[in-house]
């Protein structure tokens, strides 16, 4: 039940769209706009680059704000598996962004979302993938292939520290977490797909900094 709960918790952050309500304000709809998509990237492109970094923070922020009340309502009574419920609820909130009801679960790639997780959850794989995926970006101008690679070297990271014994649970519930993990990082794939297929044809666009960005 504390399960679901997380998921709730988090699906109902998740819900808070930041890009659809900033297109809203600006009299459109991003999701017409651009990829189509309703993230930060799509954001960045089609509004600019405040549109993009209020995009990002918003979407980070709330799942921060997912995994924090989850540990605070049940942090007196399952505290030996927090780690655990904090990644159901961040589960829930890439859900929400992801596949928000009143918007025909149409939404984002959870990225965004994702950054706030990994930053909440664990600050040492938070400050590796960051290395991770701004090396990529200067290099390649690629923000698919940043977050894809970003997102798996997410999950070894968090298999390597929890095997180390970062997280205190014990053998059933890191291989738990370690699932919930896995099903976010092939959530996440899947929601590259495109992107993923034009990378491997050449034909993905890339991003430059204070230049305007294509389609993709």
């Amino acid at each position: 039940m504390e399960r679901l709960i997380c998921i709730l918790i988090g699906y109902a952050c998740g819900l808070f769209q930041t890009s659809y309500f900033i297109g809203r304000a600006h009299h459109m709809d991003i999701r017409q706009y651009g990829s189509g998509n309703a993230g930060s990237t799509n954001a960045l492109r089609t509004l600019g680059k405040k549109a993009g970094a209020m995009t990002l923070l918003g979407d980070c922020l709330k799942c921060v704000a997912a995994i924090v009340i989850s540990r605070a309502v049940f942090r007196s009574s399952y505290e030996d598996i927090l780690p655990l419920l904090s990644l159901y609820a961040a589960a829930g909130c890439i859900l929400g962004h992801n596949f928000p009801f009143y918007l025909g679960f149409r939404g984002g790639k959870g990225v965004a979302a994702s950054v706030g997780f990994v930053a909440a959850f664990d600050w040492k794989i938070f400050l590796i993938c960051a290395v991770i995926f701004f090396t990529i970006f200067f290099t390649t101008h690629y923000v698919s292939l940043c977050s894809v690679t970003s997102y798996v070297a997410a999950m070894i990271l968090m298999i390597v520290f929890g095997e180390m014994g970062s997280y205190g649970m014990d053998g059933t519930h890191r291989l738990e977490m370690y699932a919930v993990m896995a099903f976010l990082t092939i959530l996440a794939l899947y929601r590259h797909r495109k992107n993923i297929q034009r990378l491997l044809s050449g034909t993905e666009n890339k991003i430059f900094l204070g230049k305007s960005g294509k389609k993709g």
